[in-house]
């Protein structure tokens, strides 16, 4: 419904769902099934939902996902947050209500920390160690590491995170909370064997990520629209990697009564001015500089902790591999359904950022 909200369609083809399951059906011995839920609005089909199911794990993408979208306009920022926490509390209320012993595994962002306010000290998975002075002397603590959105999106993924904890804490839900970087590529080992199967490639001013769209505008000769000085600093993750990342986090759930377990799922960071230019030198592409329309640092440091997926045997596809590939298999493929109209992005954090 929001792309056609948006006029935009993802530079790849996007098979009917139903076809999608039916190829995945006729190719694959793990079948599986789908069925419509807005998990938002109807909790009672969502609740007997689980009840027939019963899952051993619930894998929650139910979201929103696009921070340019959710600072578009006052009727977006409320969707938004109404789709999102709405979503979120549901599935959480649901599981307690019917007693199911399911590990929930939540898309979340590395946004809830914020960018570069901790300068180049580095980003724990999850929890922060702080030391208190008190009348009897100094103590040691875990917290949550404190939230700092940069976003309406943003914000509802810090609000998931207090939901998820006290869920854990209170009714023993366990929980992981996986802490994703930007996602980049387009195919998985499973939705190679077959194009109908193909994944989103979003490119436009809302829903495109920076490497996508830098991807599109250097294949259809548009200059690499750098936002500012560029200096934003930006975890990465290639979408294989989330697939496998997701399988790990279901491999190793947390005990019930166990504080949510975090993942900081990225595997890279890079300054955006540097991405622009790697794509340059790769496909001859000019470079412009344009106004930010977010209200954030021009320049930040990134310094992400991610140990706990590489010890659970992650092993990363990063740019240097696989980049040429996404050029030459998508891209260039797929080229000719690019809406030039569609690249600029418009939505704006303050309507200040308008002048």
């Amino acid at each position: 419904m929001i792309d056609v909200k948006l006029g935009v369609e993802s530079l790849t083809p996007i098979r009917p769902i139903e076809e999608r399951i039916d190829v995945w059906n006729s190719i694959s011995d793990n079948q599986v099934a789908f069925k419509s839920i807005d998990v938002a609005e109807d909790y009672d089909l969502l609740r007997s939902t689980l009840q027939e199911f019963a899952p051993d794990a619930v894998v929650h993408f139910a979201e929103q996902r696009a921070a340019p979208y959710s600072m578009k306009s006052p009727s977006t920022k409320r969707y938004t947050v109404d789709n999102n926490v709405r979503g979120t509390h549901n599935l959480l209320v649901a599981l307690v209500d019917l007693g199911l012993d399911a590990h929930v595994i939540h898309l979340g962002t590395m946004g809830v920390y914020g960018y570069g306010w901790s300068g180049s000290a580095p980003i724990p998975e999850g929890y922060l160690r702080v030391k208190l002075d008190t009348p009897d002397g100094e103590i040691e603590r875990e917290i949550l590491h404190p939230a700092n959105p940069g976003s309406v999106y943003h914000m509802t993924k810090t609000l998931d995170q207090l939901m998820l904890a006290y869920y854990a804490k209170n009714d023993a839900v366990r929980v992981t909370d996986l802490h994703q970087g930007i996602v980049w590529g387009t195919q998985t080992e499973q939705t190679r064997r077959d194009e109908r199967l193909i994944n989103r490639f979003d490119y436009d001013g809302d829903y495109g990520t920076v490497l996508n769209r830098f991807l599109m505008q250097a294949t259809i000769g548009h200059p690499l629209t750098v936002h500012g000085s560029g200096g934003q600093t930006r975890a990465f993750i290639h979408i294989r990697d989330t697939v496998r990342c997701i399988e790990i986090a279901a491999d190793n759930p947390p005990a019930p009564g166990e504080r949510p377990q975090i993942f900081n799922q990225v595997t890279e960071t890079h300054r955006v001015r540097d991405l622009a230019k790697l794509i340059s030198d790769l496909t001859g592409a000019e470079i412009t500089n344009l106004p930010n329309p977010r209200v954030e640092a021009d320049e930040n440091e990134l310094v992400v902790t991610h140990n706990q997926f590489l010890e659970l045997g992650l092993e990363p596809t990063t740019l240097s591999l696989g980049l040429l590939e996404e050029v030459r298999d998508i891209a260039d493929k797929y080229a000719h359904r690019a809406d030039q109209s569609k690249i600029i992005a418009r939505s704006l954090w303050r309507a200040d950022k308008a002048n």
